[in-house]
């Protein structure tokens, strides 16, 4: 589709193509290797403990024999996307220009499929780099509605799961986030805005306002990625579609009364309502 010898970069073609950059330039994002083993030991050790920050964070790498200053464990943690989840007053500021919205969904009964969608964003470790993984979730079903890989977190690529969502589910009544730059962004809340559906924001750091999604993270990395170390990000986009491809045919969940993300997305009559806390 893209001319390398092109006049034109392959940025501008991408641009007038339609394509975010993330979806041309296939190569990882890269990281020295020192810091690449400690990013993914924060990735497995934010699993276990999501609480834990820079300071503990030390203390966990410190108890494994590996040392870092927390100035650098913080820079990392940035780079990643991750923070420690807990309730906190809201004391930071949006981006300059981006508005953020209340939290919607507090003691709120979710009783049927495309009520409330969620999206978020994770950081997927490879052999050599990493990637960002977005997906967007029903929350009723925890069906995986669409997803996308990119190689740096541009609302761009954010943009396109939810319109793909929209596109091929309809539209929900509710869509959650976190307050990150790419959900608050103009592009993005102008989409749901367009298509009337109701914005909800975690509060900052707390865990519970997308606990689904939490969950779902941590399924897709032991069940998945951790047993894989991706060479590349044509790889990995491969290996991570077929799985939640699978997640959502085949994995059965507690909660959901055995039933599969696709049987309850589908067919959910009978399934008890998801009660949210208050």
């Amino acid at each position: 589709m893209l001319n390398r010898g092109h006049a034109l970069s392959v940025t501008k073609q991408a641009e007038a193509a339609g394509l975010a950059r993330s979806t041309v330039y296939y190569l990882p994002r890269v990281a020295s290797p020192a810091d690449l083993a400690l990013m993914r030991q924060f990735d497995e050790l934010h699993l276990e403990f999501p609480f834990a920050g820079a300071r503990m964070l030390r203390r966990l790498l410190a108890a494994r024999g590996s040392k870092a200053g927390r100035r650098h464990i913080r820079t990392l943690m940035q780079r990643m996307r991750i923070e420690a989840l807990y309730r906190r007053p809201r004391t930071t500021k949006p981006e300059p220009g981006h508005k953020v919205y209340p939290y919607l969904l507090r003691g709120m009964e979710i009783v049927r499929p495309n009520q409330v969608w969620a999206m978020d964003i994770t950081y997927i470790p490879m052999a050599k780099g990493f990637v960002y993984l977005a997906v967007v979730l029903d929350w009723f079903s925890r069906r995986v509605l669409s997803w996308r890989v990119s190689i740096t977190m541009e609302a761009s690529f954010c943009i396109a799961a939810l319109e793909d969502a929209l596109g091929r589910h309809g539209k929900p009544e509710i869509f959650n986030t976190d307050q990150g730059s790419q959900f608050t962004g103009a592009a993005f809340t102008g989409v749901l805005i367009k298509n009337e559906i109701a914005i909800s924001m975690d509060g900052k750091g707390a865990w519970r306002d997308n606990v689904f999604v939490e969950r779902l993270w941590r399924t897709v990395k032991y069940e998945q990625v951790y047993l894989h170390a991706y060479e590349s990000v044509p790889e990995a986009r491969a290996s991570i579609g077929r799985y939640l491809d699978l997640y959502n045919r085949s994995r059965p969940h507690a909660s959901l009364d055995g039933m599969t993300p696709d049987q309850a997305y589908y067919g959910a009559h009978g399934l008890p309502p998801v009660r949210l806390a208050a």
